[in-house]
């Protein structure tokens, strides 16, 4: 039922058709939804949205408007995404006209044709021929010339469309991002680390979720100032980069706590590759740009858990929190796992 990802005109005009279907308002945000679940990337969406339909659930306004706040509700993106939207809509529109147009314009061709056929069947005159003839000429040169226009129209409205699409995925993209770090943000994390689980499981993979926090992060922001904390995050953020495969999802979790999603990772592999980094990060002395001042070492410390059958998202966050407090709690800058005996130091 999900359109193909590189089918956007024919995502477009499928949300268009299963809106106007389930009497979904024609509006920027629903249509955004419904654009996204034809182009099938957001996996939890469509699967979202067809349990709703397999269940005989209402797939209305209000669970349309539960959908985007579920996965498009970034406050700050939500105008310039309701701006291109409607830009996107009015031209889809258009394109439906003008496909409405041609469809009436070739349905009188046709039966132009129908009628000529008729009358030249009937041993007609040459006078009579010739003015059937005249008129098909006439009727073809016409539809000709609505093709052509007609052509010109799709093309022109492809271009544009094609651009606002554009635009809508920058600024959907921009939503996910911490502004910061340039990771992803929460609402990032949340989207993959349910689609991450849902894979784990349907492909029987392994599962590790990474938590790692900046120790003493408080006392460089006292000490030194919040652009000093700023730049400790973003070498944070790089140095997590530098370590992790190309699909494993890196992101600010929170302040200055950072996660990192590892599919088809075991426990022994994710353990090694978290103390590595963490042993990296601890070796690094940090200078202040501004200042070239000093800052001294920046350690984390960090907790990582497999997926468990029973888990959920927030189960197998929680497990993970729990490792990264065990973590601090024994001394900070070290790595604590789900499968190490957590023996809190009094």
């Amino acid at each position: 039922m999900t359109a193909s990802p590189a089918d956007p005109a024919a995502a477009a005009q499928g949300a268009l058709e299963l809106m106007s279907r389930h009497r979904v308002s024609p509006s920027a945000l629903n249509y955004e939804v419904w654009f996204e679940y034809r182009l099938g990337r957001t996996p939890a969406l469509n699967a979202a949205i067809e349990a709703r339909i397999a269940g005989g659930g209402e797939v209305d306004d209000a669970f349309t408007a539960q959908m985007h706040e579920q996965y498009f509700g970034d406050a700050a993106a939500a105008a310039q995404i309701a701006i291109t939207g409607e830009k996107i809509a009015r031209d889809l529109g258009q394109v439906l006209s003008f496909m409405r147009l041609s469809e009436e314009k070739s349905g009188d061709y046709g039966r132009t044709l129908e009628s000529a056929a008729t009358d030249l069947n009937r041993g007609l005159g040459a006078e009579q021929i010739q003015n059937i003839v005249s008129s098909l000429a006439a009727a073809t040169l016409d539809m000709a010339n609505h093709n052509q226009h007609l052509t010109d129209q799709l093309k022109k409205s492809s271009r544009e469309i094609n651009t606002l699409r554009t635009s809508l995925e920058s600024v959907r993209l921009e939503s996910l991002t911490d502004a910061l770090t340039g990771l992803s943000n929460r609402r990032m994390f949340d989207e993959t680390l349910r689609m991450r689980i849902d894979e784990a499981r349907a492909q029987k993979t392994e599962l590790c979720l990474l938590l790692a926090d900046i120790d003493h992060f408080k006392r460089f922001n006292d000490t030194w100032g919040h652009q000093a904390g700023d730049q400790i995050l973003r070498f944070l953020a790089s140095a997590l980069q530098a370590h992790a495969r190309p699909d494993f999802l890196i992101a600010r979790h929170g302040g200055e706590e950072f996660a990192m999603i590892m599919p088809r990772m075991d426990m022994r592999s994710a353990a090694q590759i978290a103390e590595t980094m963490r042993t990296a990060i601890s070796t690094k002395r940090l200078r202040r740009r501004s200042t070239n001042d000093d800052l001294g070492q920046v350690t984390v410390s960090i907790g990582v858990a497999r997926l468990a059958p029973s888990d959920t998202p927030a189960g197998l966050i929680e497990r993970t929190d729990t490792c990264l407090y065990a973590s601090k709690r024994n001394g900070r800058n070290q790595v604590t796992t789900d499968a190490t005996p957590v023996l809190y130091v009094a």
